[in-house]
This record gives structure tokens, C-alpha cells and sequence, in this order.
């Protein structure tokens, strides 16, 4: 709906208006005229009637907040090459004149409908912090009169990468959500998942390729990640059999095309270290020295604490506990970040030092709102 209103009105925030009150307005009418047979549709043409009104009642344009266009309806150019209203303005909000982390928060705020508190969470910093963040992006839209227009098709390299990343993001908010009752959001993960083939469609190959390869991996095994009363279960405990196989073969024709044109990009690196995982015959068998590699090749291009703890995690198969714990104990900056605390957790148990992994494993718990990594941890931190 949201993409659909600001196609007409040009300004993010008059569309967001624009879109409340057409939920307002269903709340007003669906109980006495019941519920039209194509509510989206409905939301979305009212929304559109709204926004239209408040810009004719406006007289100018040039008096309205975030995103004005300046020029005139003939002016504007072909947005049809992007096909999907949602991946347009996703490349909109990825301007360059916004800093990175305010393209990626108002992105997934506005564009993928993501809560703050949740996109606090993606980026390890409190809601009120990420709250402002979003809040200063909109005001620097505003003031430095950055229109809204869809890029050219030259202009979207540029773009690209930001465009991936809050896909991903989008992605792993929902593969495993931040709270709640269930481990996995299905809605947000179907959205990832289909904004990341429009996007491999519109520019195939490369780290497109990479992005959907790394998400069809994920999704393959994501009905063994739980048992039948909802239990996580570690990787090694996954019923490998059940894994989708049509989706492993399809991400690993994507790797190795995008690897033999010349692909090294960070999500081209994910998805072939996610495609080992899902290939192995059993966990045991997991290809430990090749992921360690490729696990060495993506801190090269993508030196990221999180990677790192990954790393680690592939070191203790390789080398053993004491090198991994030695890697993690090294991080700095990610203390608020609960898989930081787990995996300490796991190696100082694996070590027998299991004081200690119990107050990991408590701070891990302290992190965490999602009801099912709760119980995951709270039994792991059980005596055994």
C-alpha cells in the first residue's frame, strides 16, 4: 500500500499519512458494509484518494516534508524496468546522500514495515537510538530537498549494495525474530525471499546471485530448525533428509556461476559457506577447513565482528575449542549481541569450564526475547 500511494504522492511521509487513514477509514466502515472482496485494493485506492486531496488541498508541493519532486509528470523517468513497486522504492530510499545505516533503517522501517524496535535490534542499538536515527534521515530529506525519484537504470550499481543489505536484514529479522512465541516469521521471510528474485531478475549474477543463493540455502532446511513442539534444534540435531534439495541445487548453480564470472562479494562468500553446511552429508562430515577459508576470504572483504564470532565457531571443529574461545574472547564492540554469549557458552562447556559457560549462557538469556531461544538456552545452561 505504502508503495503503491508514494508512487502518486512523491513524499514518504504524506503516503504513510495517506495509508493510516485508509485503515482508519476501513475501521469506520467494514462493520456496518462489511468487508470488500479485495480489502488491499480498497486500503490502497483510498489511500491513494487521500493522498491526492491533501496535495490538491496543499496548492504547492514545494511546501511538503520528506522526498519532493521538482519536476514535471513528463519529466520523470521509465520506472517500468523495475517491476514490482516495493524493489522501486527500496532503490529510492537507498539514496547516496543519506548515510549507509539511515538508508538501510528508513528502508526497512518505511519499505519492508519492520518495527523499530526490531530494526534497533539489527543493528545492536537500543530503539530510542534507532527511533532518532530514522527521525534524522527524514529531516535531512527534507531539508537537503532530496527528490523522490526512481533511479536510472545506470544508476542502480551504486545503490546495489544497500539494496541486498536490507534484503538481508529483512530476511533475518524473520528467520529468527527477536521476540515473541514463534522462531520464525513467515511474512517477512516470504518478503525477502521474493524481493531477492525481482532483484537477481533485474540484475543477475554477482552478489544478487549471492544474496538469493545465501537465502534459498536458509530456507531449505527452515522446517527442521524446530521439532514437532517447537524445541530448537542445533544443526547437528536437523533431520537432514528433510532438507529441501530443489533449493540447495538451484543456490549452488547460482554460486558457481557467479564464482566462475568472478565473484568475491560478501553475500557470494555467505551463500557458498551456507551451501557446505546444507551439502554435508551429515554434521560430521561438514567440510570445517574449506567454510574456515571461505570464513577468512569474507573477513577480508567484510571485517565484521559478527563474521568473526563465525569464524570462531568454525575454528573449534578445525583447531578446537581453545583456539575459538581465544578468537571470541578478542571481540570487541558486540557485547550486546546474544549469539556473542551463546557460542562462548557452548565452547567453555566443551572446554568443561561449566561455571563460567553457566553465566554465558545467563547473559545470552538476558539478550534474548524469542520464547523458543529462551528455552534453547535455558536448557543448555541446565546441568548436565
Amino acid at each position: 500500500m505504502l508503495a503503491a500511494t508514494v508512487r502518486v504522492t512523491r513524499d514518504l511521509d504524506l503516503a504513510e499519512e495517506a495509508v493510516q487513514d485508509a485503515f482508519v477509514e476501513a475501521l469506520r466502515v467494514w462493520p456496518h458494509d462489511g468487508v470488500p472482496d479485495k480489502p488491499g485494493a480498497w486500503l490502497t485506492t483510498v489511500a491513494k484518494r487521500r493522498a491526492l486531496n491533501a496535495m490538491a488541498r496543499a496548492k504547492t508541493l514545494d511546501t511538503k516534508l520528506p522526498l519532493l519532486l521538482e519536476r514535471d509528470e513528463d519529466d520523470l523517468p521509465d520506472e517500468d524496468f523495475i517491476g514490482d513497486d516495493r524493489l522501486r522504492l527500496v532503490f529510492t530510499c537507498c539514496h547516496p546522500a543519506l548515510a549507509r545505516e539511515a538508508q538501510l533503517a528508513l528502508t526497512l522501517r518505511l519499505v519492508c514495515g519492520v518495527a523499530t524496535a526490531d530494526v534497533a535490534h539489527a543493528f545492536l542499538i537500543s530503539e530510542a537510538t534507532m527511533a532518532a536515527r530514522i527521525t534524522r534521515a527524514k529531516k535531512k530529506i527534507a531539508a537537503a530537498r532530496i527528490p523522490y525519484v526512481v533511479p536510472e537504470p545506470h544508476e542502480l550499481p551504486e545503490r546495489l549494495d544497500a539494496a541486498l543489505t536490507v534484503i538481508y536484514l529483512l530476511y533475518t529479522t524473520g528467520h529468527t525474530a527477536p521476540a515473541g512465541d514463534d522462531l520464525v516469521r513467515d511474512e517477512l521471510t516470504a518478503r525477502a525471499l521474493d524481493l531477492a528474485r525481482m532483484l537477481h531478475g533485474l540484475l543477475p549474477g554477482g552478489e544478487a546471485a549471492g544474496l538469493l543463493a545465501l537465502l534459498l540455502c536458509h530456507e531449505a532446511r527452515r522446517g527442521t530448525r524446530t521439532d514437532a513442539h517447537g524445541r530448537l534444534l542445533r544443526m547437528s540435531e536437523q533431520n537432514r533428509t528433510a532438507w529441501d534439495r530443489e533449493r540447495i541445487a538451484e543456490a549452488d548453480a547460482l554460486i558457481v556461476a557467479a564464482l566462475r564470472a568472478g565473484g568475491r562479494g560478501r553475500f557470494l562468500l555467505q551463500a557458498a559457506i551456507a551451501a557446505l553446511h546444507a551439502q554435508a552429508p551429515s554434521y560430521e562430515q561438514t567440510d570445517w577447513p574449506q567454510i574456515l577459508e571461505l570464513y577468512d576470504a569474507l573477513l577480508r572483504v567484510w571485517p565484521s565482528p559478527v563474521v568473526a564470532l563465525n569464524r570462531a565457531v568454525a575454528l573449534a571443529e578445525v583447531e578446537g575449542p581453545q583456539a575459538a574461545i581465544a578468537a571470541v574472547d578478542a571481540l570487541e564492540g558486540v557485547d550486546g549481541y546474544r549469539y556473542l554469549h551463546s557460542t562462548r557458552a557452548d565452547l567453555l562447556h566443551r572446554l568443561g569450564r561449566d561455571g563460567e559457560a553457566a553465566d554465558a549462557y545467563q547473559r545470552a538469556l538476558q539478550l534474548t526475547d524469542n520464547v523458543a531461544e529462551r528455552t534453547f538456552l535455558e536448557e543448555r545452561r541446565a546441568p548436565r
